[in-house]
């Protein structure tokens, strides 16, 4: 079959692309750039790719007319508090424009368990992309799911960080709150099962691991697995916003997610049929089990997907394309360059940056940075990396966005989604008489940027002169 998947560089589309290729599918992958779809070469040839916006006015001459079914997995939940549905629903009526013009007989679609009578916002929005999807051409298959916990999953994640850094927590009353987790290769069966299936055309499933826990019982479990002792207290009067700020100085969430995490908490997620599961006659992986498959993914770093490199979970409102080209004029810089003795070791360790291995120099210093950031509203440093040694366009590094990673050119261009006011990018290159060159770019927003920028100027000068060097040192 030749199968369209849309949102394929997102947390579920990369994880099923190499299933449907092993299944000898044809695949034809939609996304907004094709430098960010992070896969090996062997998949890329394998492949072909279309650039789509589906938040543009529709152009369906992009698409191949001979597609036979398409996944429909686009979200905007992290992208906004405000209009995201309103994007979400534009997205779903483009996406029926482009279908029209091709031979497409099924549509997959991962929406939310929409069983409760006052749902969220967030929930509200996936029902209304499902009831929009089933006005298009082809028959429809939604598949709606509770939290997906797996390794670089946003709710696995969120977990993670709270119950690894607080001990004891003081947490909302919608901690009591029970939902139903899925694994996410049960959803990965689920995906590549209904697909051609006719019996699951025009229709709706539930889909849920095979226990259904509190958001307390799933912290408490999970610290029973990783053998750490936490105490919970939870307090019923903490609002929704006071909320949401807990989980974004907490975790390695944004503020617009942790909003709307908190608004879908109240509401229960619980599956209330389990057809699906007969029709494909699979057995649920339970919660804690699905927990141990995680961390075994994480220890091999083989971590293939994470939310955390959503452009949506920092301040992006371009395409990283865009900021390529490092501006000079208007433009503060502090350069630095070093002769280098082994210049492929030097090449590793920049490939190696930030995450669990940090910055080379004064990292206390970087961290430091990361709380201010977290106070005014940034990112932070908790978002890490995915993986310790392979970037691609795109990718988070703790608070920077990888714009170009070309290890042929030698060459790293991240650019800052910290609070600053301005823009700032930082670029390593190794030139061809083995010198490195370390650049920081900063241009800055009027007369707050530079009175920032001559401020931090002796910290910039005792950090970037100190990683350059530890980076040359090949320690």
């Amino acid at each position: 079959m030749k199968i369209l998947l849309t949102g394929a560089n997102g947390y579920i589309g990369m994880r099923l692309l190499p299933l449907l290729l092993e299944q000898d599918h044809e695949v034809v992958c939609a996304v907004r750039n094709k430098n960010r779809l992070s896969v090996s070469t062997a998949i890329l040839k394998r492949i072909e790719i279309v650039e789509i916006d589906f938040l543009n006015d529709p152009n369906p001459e992009l698409l191949p007319k001979d597609i036979d079914a398409a996944y429909y997995l686009i979200h905007s939940m992290s992208s906004s508090t405000t209009d995201f549905d309103e994007q979400e629903e534009i997205s779903a009526k483009n996406f029926n424009i482009y279908l029209e013009h091709t031979h497409c007989k099924q549509v997959i679609y991962v929406g939310g368990i929409v069983n409760d009578n006052n749902l969220s916002k967030h929930l509200w929005s996936r029902k209304n992309v499902e009831e929009t999807l089933y006005k298009g051409k082809a028959s429809l298959t939604v598949l709606r799911a509770a939290i997906i916990v797996g390794s670089g999953s946003a709710s696995f994640e969120i977990i993670r960080d709270l119950c690894e850094k607080l001990p004891v927590m003081v947490t909302p009353k919608w901690v009591k709150t029970r939902c139903q987790p899925i694994a996410i290769r049960d959803v990965l069966t689920y995906l590549t099962g209904v697909l051609g299936t006719k019996q699951c055309y025009n229709e709706s499933f539930d889909i849920g691991g095979p226990d259904i826990l509190s958001y307390k019982e799933m912290m408490l479990g999970y610290s029973t697995f990783r053998e750490l002792n936490l105490y919970i207290i939870t307090l019923p009067f903490l609002s929704p916003k006071i909320s949401s700020y807990w989980l974004y100085f907490v975790t390695s969430t944004s503020y617009k997610l942790a909003l709307n995490l908190v608004d879908s908490m109240r509401v229960e997620v619980i599956t209330q049929d389990t057809r699906l599961q007969k029709i494909l006659d699979v057995q649920p992986i339970s919660y804690l089990k699905a927990i141990e498959l995680a961390f075994k993914k994480i220890k091999q770093n083989q971590v293939v997907s994470s939310w955390k490199d959503s452009m949506v979970s920092g301040r992006f409102k371009k395409e990283v394309k865009q900021y390529v080209e490092v501006p000079d004029q208007g433009c503060v810089k502090d350069k630095q360059k070093i002769q280098l003795k082994d210049p492929e070791k030097t090449l590793e360790n920049i490939w190696s940056i930030g995450g669990e291995r940090g910055w080379y120099y004064a990292n206390w210093l970087w961290k430091i940075r990361g709380y201010i950031d977290k106070i005014f509203g940034g990112v932070g440093l908790r978002r890490g990396r995915t993986h310790p040694n392979k970037i691609y366009e795109g990718d988070v590094l703790d608070f920077w966005r990888v714009i170009l990673a070309d290890k042929k050119q030698k060459r790293l261009l991240l650019f800052a989604e910290m609070k600053v006011p301005g823009e700032a990018w930082l670029e390593f290159k190794i030139d061809d008489k083995n010198i490195l060159h370390q650049t920081a770019t900063f241009r800055p927003r009027g007369l707050w940027g530079r009175l920032y920028w001559y401020t931090m100027l002796p910290f910039h000068y005792f950090i970037f002169d100190g990683m350059i060097k530890k980076i040359a040192s090949n320690e």
